[in-house]
């Protein structure tokens, strides 16, 4: 059959990893293998919300919670993801209708009225069925958090070019150790902004979000929705842009809520400060300050060096700069985004 003209377009590695993984689809189907829903912390409004899951090929009779139980990052990478299969969600007492891209992703916005807070929606896709969080966002909050994930949250001490492959891989929660003080920032911050969204950037796979679910719940960070990306070829490159992935989320958020101001917390690693400020330049108005944590000498060297943007013209946007987290957590009391006092 001849190519079509899309067909055409995409990377021939993109090809090649379709042609791998239809082959491995129509091999775990001839050995009985049923389709799976693994649901990922969605978000929204009342008015809209954004369904997250993967749909994989597992054993049949397998007990839903294989779906959480505690697998190595490499594990995730070897199951079989099920493309274009139809899921149907029910939200808000509603039936919408999606389907997964061709890594098994599900991201899609369905238009439905819900009530604010975290509630629960239903996935379900060729006899299975699973539960997927979203929080929903009350009309009138204003003020939202966006955490990169690796040392910002954790500590990675790796190579910033092995990390896609650690992340895939190897990671287990237990490898990794929070960055000290960070969680009790968060969770001042969540006592501070009632009803603000967290979400954690990451430019790791879709394949291990339960894996860091699991870190930021074991370390009592607050809940909130991870943005991964596919690990792979895409259509016109051989290896997805971990920095086009945070810069294109971060404008999507923008669009998504016009009137919400970020605090953006990442590390001066290289890229963090950058992407911040390229979005702060285009969207004033959605920044309430940067917050940047400083890499330790040891992990500035792992990350290929640290970025000297501290030095530089910042522009209107408020940047702090601190150690840990108890160090940005008093110049976040300064901008006035804590109250001052004992955490």
């Amino acid at each position: 059959m001849k190519a079509s003209p899309a067909d055409a377009r995409r990377h021939w590695l993109a090809r090649l990893e379709d042609g791998w993984q239809a082959w491995r689809q129509r091999r775990g189907l001839r050995r009985g293998l049923v389709p799976t829903v693994i649901p990922f912390a969605g978000y929204g409004t009342e008015d809209w919300v954004r369904v997250l899951g993967r749909v994989v090929l597992r054993r049949p009779g397998a007990a839903p919670v294989d779906r959480f139980t505690n697998i190595r990052g490499w594990r995730s990478f070897i199951s079989i993801p099920l493309g274009d299969i139809e899921v149907e969600v029910v939200a808000g007492g509603e039936q919408r209708t999606i389907r997964s891209d061709r890594g098994g992703v599900l991201d899609a916005t369905i238009q439905v009225r819900m009530p604010r807070g975290w509630v629960a929606i239903t996935l379900r896709a060729a006899g299975d069925e699973a539960e997927a969080p979203v929080f929903v966002v009350e009309d009138g909050v204003g003020f939202g958090v966006v955490s990169d994930v690796d040392d910002t949250v954790m500590v990675t001490a790796l190579p910033r070019p092995l990390l896609a492959a650690w992340n895939t891989f190897v990671l287990d929660e237990h490898a990794r150790r929070p960055v000290p003080g960070m969680a009790v920032l968060y969770t001042r911050l969540q006592q501070a902004h009632p009803g603000a969204p967290f979400i954690y950037l990451s430019t790791g796979a879709w394949n291990v979000v339960p894996t860091l679910t699991r870190f930021l719940e074991r370390n009592l960070y607050p809940r909130g929705s991870l943005l991964l990306t596919d690990w792979g070829p895409t259509h016109d490159r051989w290896f997805r842009s971990g920095s086009a992935h945070k810069a294109e989320s971060l404008e999507r958020l923008a669009t998504e809520f016009p009137r919400m101001r970020w605090l953006l917390i990442g590390d001066d690693g290289q890229h963090d400060e950058q992407i911040y400020g390229d979005f702060a330049t285009a969207h004033p108005g959605n920044v309430a300050a940067v917050a940047i944590r400083r890499l330790t000498p040891g992990e500035a060297v792992l990350a290929g060096g640290r970025s000297d943007a501290e030095t530089h013209d910042l522009g209107r946007t408020r940047w702090v700069y601190g150690d840990d987290g108890a160090a940005l957590m008093v110049k976040l009391e300064n901008l006035g985004l804590l109250p001052t006092g004992p955490a």
